[in-house]
């Protein structure tokens, strides 16, 4: 739909305040960066970089190259074209969260690990539901082996709704495969590089931290033409600083620094700057998703999205 609710928990010159001491943060500070090849490509486009310690030093010019080039307007294909998503301007939409281990089984009762049929379940009651226009993973197979379970997740998920999908490759190993299955159901591998019928999730690691999964999930889906949704999962007062604004920057930071590396691979690729940041319950050491300080942030993230003119997706609480 069009429209949509908005809170301004920053002025926009606070806004660009935050902008401005993110730059400083990747310029001085900058990126643990653990894989090589994104080292170098960092290297290679004008990054300071430390290779015993694996930090590259974004230079300013390089990052807001980097927003310019990522595209405004994105479109997530469903396998149904009816249900394709258009993110732009003030659009909004809503996707359910995830991603579950436990499960209240709907016809016993009992409370156990989510199964692969329930994965393949959640995806078909998301394809019915008609106001869930995205289906993010909901569930995880937790009867399948670790080392494969996002393979068994797509595996799930991918047959079973119309709509686009938000899915987690885990490693390297894991995403060809994904890709295979996705491609199978579009009908051939040129097809789903037009009209990409999932996104991978790809989530640096609090605090400035792009990990080596992180950087090889990002390559090789820009080179696989899929698109790709950079989520940091900061808390504030555990891996960022306890205020929101400082917190806002470490999470602009790494968000930026994911979509700097996507646009380095191939300008032009689409990219969505997304949050699950939250506040740090400090008493019991947990992440709280459910208090006011994730809607205040949330909001904050739309509004920095908005100020970079990109997609962003972002956590309801």
């Amino acid at each position: 739909m069009s429209g949509g609710f908005s809170i301004n928990v920053f002025t926009d010159d606070e806004l660009y305040e935050i902008h401005l001491a993110t730059l400083e943060v990747l310029q001085k500070t900058g990126l643990f960066v653990e894989d090589e090849e994104a080292l170098e490509i960092f290297g290679g486009h004008g990054a300071i970089i430390d290779k015993q310690r694996k930090i590259a030093k974004l230079p300013p010019y390089l990052v807001e190259d980097a927003i310019r080039s990522a595209p405004e307007k994105i479109t997530l294909c469903g396998r149904n074209s009816k249900n394709d998503v258009v993110l732009e301007s003030n659009r909004v939409y809503f996707t359910n969260f995830g991603e579950a281990i436990y499960v209240d089984d709907p016809y016993t009762g009992e409370h156990r690990i989510s199964t692969k049929e329930d994965v393949a379940n959640s995806a078909l009651l998301a394809d019915y539901l008609e106001n869930i226009d995205v289906h993010w993973r909901a569930l995880g197979a937790g009867d399948q082996p670790p080392q494969t379970l996002n393979i068994h997740n797509a595996h799930a998920i991918l047959p079973n709704t119309s709509k686009h999908c938000i899915l987690g490759a885990g490693d390297r190993k894991n995403l060809p495969k994904i890709v295979e299955i996705a491609a199978t159901i579009a009908g051939a591998k040129d097809k789903l590089r037009e009209r990409p019928i999932f996104t991978f999730n790809a989530c640096p690691t609090s605090p400035l931290r792009l990990t080596l999964e992180f950087c090889q999930i990002v390559i090789d889906s820009v080179r696989l033409g899929v698109p790709v949704n950079v989520i940091s999962m900061a808390m504030s007062g555990g891996s960022t600083p306890v205020t929101l604004a400082g917190t806002l920057v470490v999470h602009n930071a790494e968000v930026l620094g994911g979509i700097a590396l996507a646009q380095l691979v191939q300008k032009g690729t689409p990219v969505l700057y997304s949050s699950s940041t939250t506040s740090m319950d400090l008493r019991n050491g947990t992440a709280s998703v459910g208090c006011p300080e994730l809607g205040m942030i949330s909001a904050a993230i739309a509004k920095l999205a908005q100020l970079y003119q990109l997609p962003c997706i972002v956590a309801g609480g």
